[in-house]
């Protein structure tokens, strides 16, 4: 099992391969990017749980880098330790006031520089900011991002389930339910790309469960792109015999359909909410209502 996804923004390839190598072989899943725009990019696909970011890059300094993940919604939340060659007094409050968690100067010792990344990961899953299966922020982010929906004037809130599931963690194993909800977290981020805003925001609410809070008018497209991708998908995570049949067959004879989602939906341009919980209730009826249709 992985310890966690790690971005390493490196232009330098010696640094960077080696970087790469070392942390995959502590167990750590790690993607790298040459450039600023390319660690954005990667960002947006798939949250990291962690970034190790280079001040010095070819097309965008790290600074500009991490202003933009710590102004946009997804990616505000990822704990950054700035890698540089810099070691004025100036350069390390200027990359702190932008809201990086460490700094660490090169030439580095690379033991310093795992202890740092294992800490800041650990930490950040300690104040229960992220789901360790998905990576996505969990109850004190989204809780966050709730008390913020009361300021605002127009967005739509969805909290989406994944029905079925306990059978086929009975009769697949909890491995094989984690990549169902790896594949869930990717979908998600998949459809937020490409019909979402920067500003939106999905969270990992519960151990089958998410929330998606949107700005987008395209709200029915959305959904129903949603609902085909992961009817589409989910089926390569059954064996043959239960694609046919339609589902799981239990030991009593009963079908256990094939996993689908439940999305309840709530929106302030459709109704008035006086507080979170109300938002919150709301949607979760919404949902079981269309899990039994």
């Amino acid at each position: 099992m992985s310890n966690g996804r790690i971005l390493i923004v490196e232009d330098d390839f010696d640094i960077s391969n080696m970087l790469r190598i070392f942390f995959t072989g502590q167990g750590y899943s790690v993607d790298v990017a040459a450039r600023g725009t390319d660690a954005l990019d990667i960002c947006r696909k798939k949250l990291p749980d962690l970034i190790v970011l280079d001040i010095m890059l070819p097309d965008m300094d790290g600074y500009a880098v991490c202003k933009a993940l710590r102004t946009t919604t997804r990616t505000s939340h990822i704990p950054i330790i700035f890698l540089t060659q810099k070691d004025e007094r100036s350069d390390r409050i200027a990359g702190l006031e932008l809201g990086a968690d460490d700094y660490i100067t090169k030439p580095f010792d690379i033991e310093e520089l795992k202890l740092r990344v294992r800490t800041a990961i650990n930490v950040h899953k300690r104040l229960n900011m992220t789901d360790p299966t998905t990576g996505l922020p969990s109850s004190r982010l989204i809780e966050e991002q709730l008390r913020s929906l009361m300021k605002a004037e127009t967005w739509t809130y969805m909290q989406i389930g994944i029905e079925h599931i306990d059978p086929f963690n009975d009769a697949y194993g909890f491995v094989a339910r984690d990549e169902v909800l790896r594949f869930s977290a990717l979908l998600l981020n998949e459809i937020i790309d490409e019909f979402g805003t920067l500003d939106d925001f999905i969270g990992h609410a519960s151990s089958y469960t998410f929330v998606f809070i949107t700005l987008t008018e395209q709200i029915q497209e959305l959904v129903e792109s949603l609902r085909k991708r992961f009817n589409d998908g989910i089926l390569a995570h059954y064996n043959f015999m239960d694609r046919e049949q339609g589902g799981i067959m239990t030991s009593d004879g009963h079908l256990v359909p094939i996993m689908k989602l439940s999305v309840g939906i709530v929106s302030s341009k459709t109704q008035r909410f006086s507080d979170i919980r109300e938002i919150t209730e709301t949607a979760a009826e919404l949902r079981r209502l269309d899990s039994e249709s």
